[in-house]
């Protein structure tokens, strides 16, 4: 029988040493700031991070977030435990911000840049966030989001801030003055990025004091309610799950030769754990800021060559797609990943045709530090199949009483392991629906596993959309659609689509006569990230219902 990942195999052990660190670490009853900064030391001036041509050190990341840390700290007044969110794309700024937090003995809340203000709004007052850290870009949205929230202190960053001159410059002026991306915003008191660096750098350097089982991340995901809950992280359940990608991948890649991309953003738990994993080990990491630019990613996978590159299935037809890709040269690719969202066979075959790797497939949830499963990257996996049970994670398939199924049956899929969340923030009730007794956590996912140990997903969360990996929870898009005056009732459900793999289907019973398609679309571009938004909108008499008068979604899928 095929054995899961674990350190107990004879490859593994057989391994440099340098492949195992946050297996040490973990074992150790390390924290994160305590693991990252004796990396960034240990690899000193060689590159850690590349974007927009311009490069950091992993010295230069140890010097600058220790200075964040420092104005945090000092300057801000913030205390341990203190809740900072990180509302910013791909950039250089983003390895130093969640170093400088973590380092800080502080809580990073990672924020999907794309929020509407009411999003942004929700997550900032459940975390309790006392900072938020945003790029221009968004500060409109800031703006509005920002009454009425625990939000004490603003940090804007501008695209060009960690970029030299004159190109900062000459970007930041093609941002706003030619490309008008970057809408007017006024925050009273918000500091500066290279003003809080700067200010940092001159106060006393502050040392980390936190414990392994404390709260490192608050990683919000879709909840059941329709409200994003966030799920706890605590150091050790991040450290665990790059100590799981060492022994699975860890033998797959040399960071003396071997390159990164990171194009997923990183605010998804999976793309920061690849963040993670590329710190710890000492690899170069070029951040791709816009993933959706597909001529500006195939420029990039050209001009990078990467070892490493993972995406969602949507991401990896886009590439393919262009006229271009056929033509780039992928000799050096050594591992494809993919997760998020199920990989489509044709897809799977096609990019094998076309650069010759198989792309890798595996499961995992925020609530779980990403993968808890993995497809083998040295050996034939059974098609359609999400891997192997990864090191240190147990998974146990169980009914609805929470009994474990007999061999070969469908069950619940759950997972018990140190990557797994603590709860769900400020969120008790939710908590406690979340685990069955053994602290096995429900991911709500049916799935069966085959006699060589191989699991397969059956059937998702009967309600829940996948929309390119993202999850989109439908109680989220009823409640923003029935504030809309002209509607009576709403019901979402996903349907089919070629390109996101699923996509949101509205059905709609009017209040107003006049309610018209175009209203329902500003109404849902105004209140709900791109991702979340109706493809699909339908009119209709009435709605399904159940004696008591729940609305059947069931019925209209």
């Amino acid at each position: 029988m095929t054995q899961p990942f674990g350190r107990n195999q004879v490859s593994v052990l057989a391994q440099p040493d340098f492949r195992n660190v946050a297996s040490r670490a973990f074992d150790a009853g390390h924290t994160l700031p305590q693991l990252l900064i004796d990396c960034c030391q240990r690899h000193g001036n060689r590159t850690a991070f590349s974007n927009l041509g311009q490069s950091l050190s992993f010295a230069d990341i140890d010097r600058q977030s220790a200075d964040f840390a420092a104005y945090l700290r000092h300057d801000l007044k913030l205390q341990p435990g203190d809740r900072v969110a990180i509302m910013l794309p791909n950039l250089l700024q983003y390895p130093v911000a969640v170093l400088g937090v973590q380092r800080a003995d502080l809580v990073a809340v990672l924020v999907n840049p794309m929020y509407t203000a009411r999003e942004l709004r929700h997550q900032l007052a459940d975390s309790g966030a006392r900072v938020l850290a945003v790029l221009d870009n968004f500060g409109a949205v800031a703006q509005e989001a920002l009454p009425g929230t625990p939000v004490e202190h603003v940090i804007t960053t501008r695209v060009g801030d960690m970029l030299r001159w004159p190109k900062s410059l000459i970007v930041d002026f093609m941002l706003k003055r030619v490309k008008k991306m970057i809408p007017a915003f006024a925050i009273p008191g918000a500091i500066r990025w290279p003003a809080a660096l700067a200010a940092g750098s001159k106060l006393p350097r502050v040392v980390s004091s936190a414990k392994a089982t404390d709260t490192a991340q608050l990683q919000y995901t879709g909840g059941t309610t329709g409200l994003s809950k966030g799920a706890i992280l605590p150091h050790r359940a991040l450290i665990a799950n790059v100590a799981a990608a060492e022994q699975c991948f860890g033998y797959a890649m040399d960071p003396a030769t071997d390159d990164f991309v990171i194009c997923l953003p990183i605010y998804h738990i999976a793309a920061y754990t690849n963040l993670l994993f590329t710190m710890v080990h000492g690899y170069r990491a070029e951040l791709v800021t816009n993933p959706r630019d597909i001529p500006g990613l195939v420029a990039t996978l050209d001009r990078v060559k990467p070892a490493f590159f993972s995406g969602v299935n949507t991401l990896y037809d886009a590439l393919m797609n262009h006229p271009d890709f056929a033509k780039l040269d992928l000799s050096g690719l050594k591992l494809c990943l993919q997760g998020g969202t199920a990989l489509r066979r044709g897809t799977a075959e096609r990019w094998k045709q076309l650069t010759g790797k198989d792309v890798v497939e595996g499961y995992g949830l925020s609530e779980t530090s990403a993968a808890i499963t993995y497809n083998r990257w040295d050996a034939p996996n059974p098609v359609g199949s999400i891997g192997l049970a990864l090191g240190e994670v147990e998974i146990s398939l169980r009914d609805e009483n929470g009994v474990e199924v007999p061999p070969g049956e469908a069950g619940e899929l759950c997972a018990r392991g140190p990557q797994m969340t603590t709860g769900y923030w400020n969120q008790p009730g939710e908590t406690a629906q979340a685990f069955f007794d053994g602290g096995w956590f429900r991911t709500g996912d049916i799935a069966r596993q085959d006699a060589q140990g191989y699991y397969f997903l059956l059937d998702r969360r009967k309600d829940m959309i996948l929309v390119s990996g993202f999850n989109v929870f439908p109680n989220e898009v009823e409640d923003v659609v029935a504030l809309h005056p002209g509607v009576l009732e709403a019901a979402v459900v996903g349907m089919p689509d070629e390109k996101c793999g699923e996509a949101v289907r509205l059905v709609v019973v009017r209040r107003d006569p006049a309610l018209s398609e175009d209203d329902l679309r500003t109404h849902c571009r105004k209140n709900l990230t791109g991702y979340k938004q109706p493809k699909a909108i339908e009119f209709r008499e009435s709605l399904p219902k159940s004696a008591v008068g729940k609305i059947l979604r069931r019925e209209l899928r």
